[in-house]
């Protein structure tokens, strides 16, 4: 299947924004070591790509809540067909079409996305002055030359890590340089991409199944180190698509969880405190800070007068009082 599509698909959707900055004022000359409209044209790339697939992010969600509520559920019909899976299968099957509930929208926004990755990927390869089709996807030969040339800090969007010695000198760069950078960059990107699993785990809580818990942790651990490896291959363009875009799905996770804090469903029997449990959201003050509350001065309690014991004769105050003495 041809992937023709997508790449004059990235490559539109690059050059229209780099010609917007460019109409707006932004210098095409590099100011400090960095074309900012080339680098603004990757990162609006990201924005223009989560905006379209913003409806899919709410579906996204609205499957998960599901999914959440009907743990309980799973866990019966589990207990219930233990050892026949076949029978289970079904069973789960049916009750995700009865509720609406579809496992697999936890995965289609990233999926939707593996496209977009691969086809900025293939636009920025070509970046090569040594292409003779440079007008290919609908470029221009003045805008190949110009996004060939670009850099951020010094270091060619086309550049990477594992750049030859040849591809160096066809984009005019400094081999330390384009190290460097890409280097910070790929530390950049498996933080980032770190923190944005870590976030939704913390929120939701770590799964009570150990399959699923496995998961967790590829996803925590696993897709970060293996950036560490495959990072050397990605044009630094591509890098800075994958911070932004790690940006971006961190303050959206950040305000979905704030405004729909996830269900909690992983109670034990006779426990009345949830083991995950989920912050409330928090609201007013400058910054989303609560306002502490005001202090309200407890009463002064009355003191307490002991009462007589239990068959002890009551006891006449008045007769307790001493005589007064006669003048």
């Amino acid at each position: 299947m041809s992937l023709d599509w997508i790449y004059y698909a990235i490559s539109w959707i690059l050059l229209t924004w780099h010609s917007a900055w460019d109409a707006i004022g932004v210098p095409v000359k590099a100011v400090l070591g960095t074309n900012w409209a080339w680098i603004l044209a990757i990162i609006f790339l990201v924005v223009t790509v989560r905006v379209i697939l913003f409806p899919v992010f709410v579906k996204q969600i609205k499957s998960q809540r599901a999914m959440q509520a009907l743990q309980p559920k799973v866990k019966e019909l589990q207990e219930k067909h233990k050892g026949d899976r076949e029978t289970l299968q079904k069973e789960m099957m049916e009750l995700y079409r009865k509720e609406k509930a579809n496992p697999l929208m936890g995965c289609l926004p990233m999926f939707l996305q593996i496209p977009v990755f691969l086809g900025l990927f293939h636009v920025l390869r070509r970046l090569d002055p040594a292409k003779e089709n440079k007008t290919l996807y609908g470029w221009t030969v003045d805008q190949f030359q110009s996004a060939s040339q670009a850099k951020i800090f010094t270091a060619p969007i086309a550049g990477k890590f594992g750049s030859t010695a040849d591809e160096l000198a066809r984009l005019g760069a400094n081999g330390t340089t384009v190290k460097v950078i890409a280097g910070i960059l790929v530390l950049v990107m498996m933080g980032t991409t770190y923190l944005t699993s870590r976030q939704m785990i913390l929120k939701t809580g770590w799964a009570e199944d150990p399959q699923q818990r496995m998961v967790q942790r590829l996803m925590l651990y696993g897709i970060p180190l293996s950036l560490l490896i495959s990072g050397a291959i990605f044009p630094i363009g591509v890098i800075i698509y994958w911070v932004t875009n790690n940006l971006f799905t961190l303050g959206q996770q950040q305000w979905v969880l704030r405004k729909f804090p996830p269900l909690v469903t992983n109670v034990k029997p006779g426990s009345t405190t949830p083991r995950n449990p989920v912050q409330p959201a928090k609201t007013g003050g400058f910054l989303n800070r609560a306002k502490p509350a005001a202090q309200v001065p407890a009463k002064p309690a009355a003191p307490k007068v002991a009462g007589p014991k239990p068959g002890a004769k009551p006891v006449n105050p008045k007769k307790s009082r001493p005589a007064k003495r006669q003048g």
